[in-house]
């Protein structure tokens, strides 16, 4: 890992350099942060009874908003006049300017946080997914955590070499953890995976919304490599990894007393399928879109297919009849062309 100047970047204010150490040192405080929600959220799914603010994740969780603020500063220290203006503000790359919204969100959620919990109480089960003040905190997390990757994005490197891997890697999974952590309620990544056996299915069931977080969990860990390859291509083994690392973390938070099939499911089919993908998409004389297009049709239906039969191996039954097992499959593969076709074809705007 060097540590010169490894960006530049022209904007209104001239050219702007990032160093490795900054990139860094943001990574570790957004870290911290994420840390922080992901050990809040175990406890708060171990220990139901929680009825306190005062608990020792949400130390961890408050100090890295702290350090993750004054990192940010630290940054900018060289990047403005002595007394910032919203002109001058508004003239910093967007590698900055997207982490600063984040800590902005993070200040008036975590806030909002602390005198929500003292007027109504402390959220439980569904009301922790829709309280505004966990929303600005979520949007905050992954905002920062963006910061490094983003000011990584933006310099001239055209390949990602060891270390820029591992940045991009853990700044990736820090923007995203906290979303699958908060659309828990809506996943096929932690503590439900089959359906309920009823057949006919009824229109509104906990199958019916497994459905949609099999559609939603696509998007959300589909979406990241598909952004990150319009930039750079795609280091090997980082898209294995990466799904194995959520499927296993979202387990151990929030269904780790019950069997671990489902998420080293998810792990071993993501490295199965980098693995014929990289072997196989060379041979195929077509363009870049095209290939990941194909990543987008084949990956998520092999994903969710293989947690399907290992379901029906380890329980008799997947708990769907064949409309819905195929349907599923099928939703699934249109939502990951779907994705990348959205997603490479939103054009980028200069700074």
């Amino acid at each position: 890992m060097t540590t010169s100047v490894e960006r530049t970047q022209s904007t209104a204010m001239g050219t702007v350099s990032f160093t490795a150490r900054e990139r860094w040192v943001l990574l570790v405080a957004s870290a911290w942060l994420v840390i922080g929600l992901q050990l809040d959220a175990y406890a708060h799914a171990t220990m139901p009874e929680l009825e306190t603010f005062w608990t020792p994740w949400h130390g961890v969780l408050y100090s890295g908003i702290a350090a993750s603020g004054f990192t940010l500063l630290w940054i900018m220290r060289s990047r403005l006049p002595g007394i910032p203006t919203y002109r001058s503000l508004l003239a910093l790359p967007n590698a900055l300017r997207i982490p600063l919204a984040g800590m902005a969100f993070l200040l008036v959620g975590g806030g909002v946080d602390t005198l929500w919990h003292n007027i109504f109480g402390i959220e439980r089960d569904m009301e922790i997914f829709v309280s505004p003040s966990h929303e600005f905190i979520i949007l905050g997390m992954a905002l920062v955590a963006m910061g490094p990757t983003l000011m990584l994005a933006t310099g001239p490197e055209r390949r990602l070499g060891i270390g820029g891997s591992l940045l991009v890697g853990v700044s990736t999974l820090f923007s995203v953890l906290p979303v699958h952590i908060y659309s828990l309620h809506a996943s096929s990544i932690g503590f439900r995976h089959l359906g309920s056996g009823q057949d006919p299915v009824p229109v509104f069931s906990p199958d019916a919304q497994l459905i949609h977080g099999y559609v939603f969990s696509t998007i959300l860990l589909l979406l990241p490599f598909v952004i990150i390859g319009r930039r750079w291509p795609l280091p090997v083994g980082l898209p294995a990894i990466l799904v194995a690392v959520i499927a296993v973390l979202m387990h151990l938070m929030f269904d780790s007393q019950d069997a671990w099939w489902p998420a080293l499911t998810v792990a071993a089919a993501a490295v199965a399928i980098e693995i014929v993908l990289r072997l196989v998409t060379p041979l195929i004389k077509t363009t870049a879109n095209v290939h990941w297009i194909l990543l987008g049709l084949i990956a998520p239906p092999a994903i969710w297919g293989a947690v399907l039969l290992v379901g029906k191996i380890q329980t008799g039954s997947t708990g769907f009849n064949i409309h819905m097992v195929t349907g599923l499959l099928t939703l699934t593969a249109m939502t990951g062309v779907a994705t990348v076709l959205v997603a490479r074809s939103v054009q980028h705007l200069p700074e």
